[in-house]
């Protein structure tokens, strides 16, 4: 209790002598209080700066937090995205083959029935098939040996060689031989091996969605004009029961299976229209980067090296570009006409051109397009 005491007037001596100071000691004593911020304040700044940084940077280090939560969440939630893309295109085909099916075997012409049995098999055959072989082919590694690789760069993270088009995925923890981005329903990385499967397993289920919500827009309207009806007819049975009224006739009851049947073809028709317009935003999106020649973080650093050039007056040009066509050739791989029907109409489980180690000129390409520059 006495040392609580002592100090606490050993503080209360030296404020006092704090405001006993005359003008010069306290102009003094703010001096070198300044210097002190300033001594500080260039210490680190001689500490921290790099001539390299700048608002991206900043921005980086600032969501850094952000970006582990997403990395560790996305890592986790993978096989809940895979068994949900799962559990819903079944929920759909389930419905058409249940509900959808049996309506058109009754109503549609023999040509119609044709058309929508061969079509609509031919998609979902699609469909599973890509969606099978995006996730289980890995999209490729470098390898960690430095013999058998020539004119690359070391991964700052994972501390190996690093070809062209190669960057480091930190969900996965690896290199990606030519990486695009770590697709979470996918639960796997699009890389150089199956980066036609993901982009053919986002135009098929597309076009499954579209041709449904064409195909079911009758169905829709129908059933939405039913569960509306239903609605009424149940409020209106309500009204007579709580009336008590038995000389009236009670409305008729739905059952259980018209009941479910409206309300799936609402559910398929709503889910199907709203995945179209997603997945077919960003199969558009995709396709012109196939056009272009890009990947989707090839994207970001073309443009930074596009207008950093600009404005030295140069011209950029990828150097992975050999045209639109022949960009769409070398991706799904055509080498003769025959492949756009065995190659691209119908599964495939051909390797894209290349090993993505190094990119020479794949065969299939009509001409050579010397770049100006490379990244």
């Amino acid at each position: 209790m006495r040392s609580r005491q002592r100090m606490f007037a050993a503080v209360m001596r030296l404020l006092l002598k704090c405001l006993r100071l005359g003008r010069r000691r306290r102009f003094r004593l703010v001096r070198q209080v300044e210097q002190l911020w300033h001594y500080g304040h260039l210490c680190l700044r001689s500490l921290l700066y790099n001539s390299f940084t700048n608002g991206d940077v900043v921005l980086d280090s600032l969501f850094e937090p952000v970006y582990w939560l997403v990395d560790h969440v996305t890592r986790w939630f993978g096989v809940v995205f895979v068994a949900l893309v799962i559990g819903l295109t079944s929920s759909i085909v389930a419905i058409v083959y249940i509900c959808l099916l049996p309506l058109i075997l009754q109503t549609y012409t023999p040509a119609w029935i044709c058309w929508h049995l061969t079509y609509g098999h031919w998609n979902l055959i699609m469909i599973v098939f890509h969606y099978y072989m995006a996730i289980t082919t890995s999209p490729g590694h470098p390898p960690q040996a430095k013999n058998d690789l020539t004119g690359v760069s070391i991964c700052r993270k994972c501390i190996a060689p690093k070809p062209a088009r190669t960057h480091h995925c930190s969900i996965c923890n690896r290199c990606v031989l030519k990486m695009d981005h770590h697709c979470p329903w996918l639960n796997n990385c699009v890389g150089h091996y199956n980066h036609r499967y993901f982009f053919s397993f986002c135009l098929f289920m597309t076009m499954g969605c579209i041709y449904c919500s064409i195909s079911g827009w009758e169905m829709f309207r129908d059933a939405y004009a039913a569960i509306e009806k239903m609605k009424l007819l149940e409020k209106e049975r309500l009204q007579v029961a709580a009336n008590q009224t038995y000389y009236q006739t009670p409305p008729p009851t739905f059952s259980f299976r018209q009941r479910a049947f409206h309300k799936s073809v609402v559910y398929l028709w709503v889910l199907c229209s709203s995945v179209a317009l997603a997945l077919g935003a960003l199969t558009l999106w995709h396709a012109a980067l196939i056009t272009r020649g890009e990947t989707s973080i090839e994207r970001h650093i073309n443009r930074k090296e596009r207008q950093r050039l600009q404005k030295k007056g140069k011209v950029f040009r990828n150097p992975y570009s050999y045209g639109s066509w022949d960009n769409w050739k070398v991706f799904l791989g055509v080498d003769v006409p025959r492949h756009w029907l065995t190659r691209v109409l119908l599964p495939s489980p051909h390797l894209p051109h290349g090993t993505g180690l190094s990119w020479d000129l794949p065969p299939c390409v009509t001409e050579q397009h010397a770049p100006l520059l490379a990244i």
